[in-house]
This record gives structure tokens, C-alpha cells and sequence, in this order.
């Protein structure tokens, strides 16, 4: 009878009462073939991973992996029948993820997971942790996952990974990988843990040298209590998650103030100019990581015209409007909302001023419905067309946004 074990995240999230997401099994003593006969679909690319008949869960011969070569793809994979459950659970990152339980439930728990689960404590299981960089990133995304828990990273493990930056091997991350975790981490409960752990590590440097930059920026204290912009664009990370759980837009809250890091230091604290000025780190870590375009072109939005949304208020009535066609919100009015959420991040995002209302997002969601309301198709109906029409439209668009202000008085 095949011996099979449930492993990793679904035993972890169990012990810490969160909902399992999935079923991953370990199987010993079997063999590819044997698997085939047993009606059992290959799916791993790497190694042997081959999903149910029936219930389509994973199930992944038990392995070993030995480092050949530097990077994360520098592994030599052995899975075959001799091979221990307790070897399997050993290549294994953190101990709250090398547990396994039997099919009547038995906790197979050989590195104390969960006395690790218990103290709240992300620590590797073994030295082997080291030859995986991919690992660094992963510790990164528990502690986006489970910081707001308790959890931190134990000592020893962090020097391991702050080891490991320093030999260059998160150098040997490829972009996609480095994405892919970002873009989970973003959508963790507590983002700016992510980059946290980096800076802890070493590895933010490396890996978000346009985050890193950021910090001991100064900006002016009246506006900005924290003062250091790295630490407000974490605290604008932070108010993203608290808003929206969509990592667009935390992503364009995380990178709107870019730029801050290329302003002269002769003209610290002020940073005229940041919005144009980030453009190009922007496009560089975007280019960099391949980040897609979407992602793209709401940061970009974020950062040219945040400053102009945070004035809306005291703005005429024409700069609500050209502000509407810059942001593309007549033809995209979907893009809207994500831009207001970032911009009332970011205001937010202040140390002592988290609370704060942000008017600012109402008033400029109400006037872009109030412009919406003038149709383009109507003054086709009455004759206007080319120029005259863009002139019109424009005009009693502006006039509508004027109504409103009249309105609310």
C-alpha cells in the first residue's frame, strides 16, 4: 500500500488557524512507474510530482537535493524508493514547513515546527537552507504573510541569509522568480514586512536598489513627521494594504516617490520636481524584474500627478478636468479608483497622520462622474465635430465640474 504524508502549508496554516489553501503529499517508497500504473498524472518538471486521479492533489516523491552550482537552478534533484520522509522534510526551508502528518493524522514533526509555530519563530531547518537564494525572498513573504501574527525570523537564520547576500547569491535570481514573490508579497496582509526583511538581510540593496535609495532621504518635517522617505513609503505601503487588496495598487503606492532619491542633496528637504524625476528608476526596476505593463502604467500615473491630486481642492475647475484627461479617465475610467486609492495611501501614509481624512478622493470621483455626464455623442448630434467638438466638450465638462463645486458649496 502506498505510503503517502501530508506536508508543508497545509499542516502549518491548520496549527495556525488559517484556511488551507491546499493538500500537498509526500510519497515514499514509490517509483515514477510505479506512480503511472497507479493511474497518477506526471506534472513536475524538476522532479517527480505527479497529480491524483481522483482528487488532483499533488503528490511529489520524496527527493533530496544536492547544490552543483550557484543560483537557485544549481540542484541536483534524487528521488527514489530508499529515500526518508525524514530526508524529504530536511531540504525543506523553515521547520513550520517540515512537518508531515500520516493518513490517520499523526504529526511527523522531526524539526520542531511546531514548537517554532508556537514561539512565533521563521527559522531554517538546515545549512542547506543557504544554497537556495530563492529562500532569502521566501523568508521576506512569511513575514508579508505572518508578521501581524508575531512572528519574526530567528537570529541565526538571519545572519545565514545576511551570509548569503554577501556571497552574491541572491545576484543569481532571475527576474521572473523575483516578481513572482514580490507581487505575492504585495498581496500579503503586511506588505512592507517584505522589504523589511530584506533591508534586515542586506538584500534590499541588491535586489530593490530604488526602494533602497529611498532611505535616509529627509523630507520636510511639517508635511512629513517620519522625515525619512524610505520609512514613509513603507508607511504608504502599509495604508495601500490597509485600503486595497489589489497589488496594483500597492505596488504604485510603494513607488510614487522614487524620484526623491535622485533630488540633490544641496536641496534636501525639499523635492521639487520628484514626480519627473522618478520616472526612470521607475522604468528601470520595471524593466528589470518585468514587471507588467498594467503595474506600469498606474505607477506612473501615481507619481506624475499624486502632487496634483493632493491639491485637487484648491485647483479651477479646468486643471480638475486636464487632470481627469492626463490620468486617461474619460477612456479608462476603471483606472480611476486605483489611482484615488494610491494618492489617499500616500497622504496617508504618515507617521501620527494615518487617520486623516483625504476629501480629495470624493471630490475628484464625483467630478469625474459629473464630466462623464457630458456626452460627446449628443454634441456630434448637434453638429460639432473635429477640434470644435474636443473644444466643446472640454468646455462644458469644465462647466459641469464648476456645478459641482457650486453644489457642495
Amino acid at each position: 500500500m502506498m505510503k503517502k504524508y501530508l506536508v508543508g502549508g497545509a499542516i502549518r496554516d491548520k496549527f495556525l488557524g488559517r484556511a488551507v489553501q491546499e493538500r500537498d503529499w509526500v510519497v515514499v517508497g514509490e517509483t515514477p512507474e510505479s506512480m503511472l500504473a497507479q493511474g497518477f498524472r506526471p506534472v513536475g518538471r524538476d522532479f517527480p510530482v505527479f497529480l491524483h486521479p481522483h482528487t488532483r492533489e499533488e503528490h511529489a516523491l520524496a527527493r533530496t537535493e544536492r547544490k552543483t552550482a550557484p543560483g537557485y537552478r544549481g540542484f541536483e534533484v534524487q528521488a527514489h524508493p530508499a529515500v526518508s520522509l525524514e530526508d524529504d522534510l530536511k531540504r525543506r526551508d523553515f521547520t513550520i514547513n517540515a512537518m508531515a502528518e500520516d493518513e490517520t493524522g499523526l504529526l511527523i514533526d522531526p524539526y520542531g515546527g511546531r514548537q517554532d509555530l508556537d514561539a512565533r519563530v521563521l527559522r531554517h531547518v538546515s545549512p542547506a537552507f543557504q544554497e537556495d537564494p530563492v529562500r532569502i525572498l521566501r523568508a521576506a513573504r512569511f513575514m508579508a504573510r505572518y508578521e501581524r501574527m508575531g512572528f519574526r525570523v530567528a537570529e541565526e537564520t538571519m545572519a545565514l541569509m545576511r551570509g548569503m547576500v554577501h556571497a552574491g547569491e541572491v545576484d543569481a535570481l532571475v527576474a521572473e522568480r523575483v516578481w513572482a514573490e514580490l507581487v505575492k508579497a504585495l498581496s500579503e496582509t503586511a506588505p512592507a514586512a517584505f522589504f523589511r526583511t530584506l533591508a534586515a538581510c542586506d538584500a534590499l540593496q541588491r535586489l530593490f536598489p530604488e526602494i533602497h535609495a529611498l532611505f535616509g532621504v529627509p523630507q520636510p518635517p511639517q508635511y512629513h513627521p517620519e522625515i525619512d522617505t524610505g520609512e514613509h513609503t513603507l508607511l504608504v505601503l502599509e495604508q495601500a494594504a490597509r485600503l486595497s487588496p489589489d497589488p496594483i495598487v500597492r505596488f504604485a503606492a510603494l513607488t510614487h516617490d522614487l524620484g526623491k532619491a535622485l533630488t540633490p542633496e544641496e536641496n534636501w528637504p525639499s523635492h521639487h520636481g520628484h514626480e519627473t524625476l522618478g520616472l526612470t528608476p521607475l522604468k528601470d526596476l520595471c524593466w528589470r524584474i518585468r514587471v507588467p505593463n498594467d503595474y506600469r502604467a498606474l505607477a506612473e500615473k501615481v507619481m506624475r500627478h499624486h502632487g496634483r491630486c493632493h491639491h485637487i481642492l484648491e485647483m479651477r475647475a479646468s486643471s480638475v478636468v486636464d487632470l481627469l484627461q492626463a490620468l486617461d479617465a474619460f477612456r479608462r475610467p476603471e483606472w480611476l479608483t486605483p489611482f484615488l486609492l494610491a494618492c489617499q495611501a500616500d497622504s496617508q501614509g504618515r507617521a501620527g497622520l494615518q487617520q486623516v481624512p483625504y476629501p480629495q478622493a470624493d471630490f475628484l470621483g464625483h467630478a469625474h462622474r459629473a464630466a462623464l455626464d457630458v456626452s460627446a455623442q449628443g454634441l456630434l448630434a448637434q453638429g460639432y465635430e473635429g477640434v470644435k467638438l474636443g473644444e466643446e466638450l472640454r468646455r462644458r465638462r469644465i462647466n459641469a465640474v464648476k456645478a459641482l463645486r457650486s453644489e457642495q458649496g
